[in-house]
């Protein structure tokens, strides 16, 4: 049965629990997390992203995790937490039904960037090479 990108949503989110801005905060701070941005790289080129996110485009996620992959990215540890984002946190919480389907365990969606943004969370504006 075919379903619309709100049922895609709106299951993911019952998969992926959302975190809160302080105890996303307190993870990130304390090195406990991989923080991943999933926006496509003009957005987190014009906003900036999470200090010490790491950039992967929702596009090239399933291939960057994926150990068997040869686009494979080795700060992917399924031992580790994974808090994703986007800009509004569709994606993110996509994003994360695909890693709990990849055998990540630990994902959590922190939501929107300019939700992050504007409590204070610290932001970087650089851009790392990811894809």
């Amino acid at each position: 049965m075919a379903r619309t990108v709100k049922e895609m949503i709106a299951a993911a989110n019952a998969a992926v629990p959302h975190i809160p801005f302080a105890e996303a905060a307190a993870m990130i701070a304390e090195g406990k997390a991989l923080v991943l941005d999933v926006r496509d790289a003009p957005e987190v080129a014009t906003s900036g992203k999470v200090a010490g996110a790491h950039h992967i485009s929702r596009g090239m996620l399933e291939f960057r995790a994926d150990p068997d992959c040869a686009y494979h990215d080795p700060h992917f540890r399924k031992d580790q937490p994974v808090i994703l984002y986007c800009a509004s946190g569709g994606r993110s919480a996509l994003a994360g039904m695909v890693l709990k389907e990849m055998g990540y365990d630990q994902v959590y969606n922190l939501g929107a960037f300019k939700d992050w943004a504007e409590a204070g969370g610290k932001v970087e504006k650089s851009l790392d090479p990811g894809m």
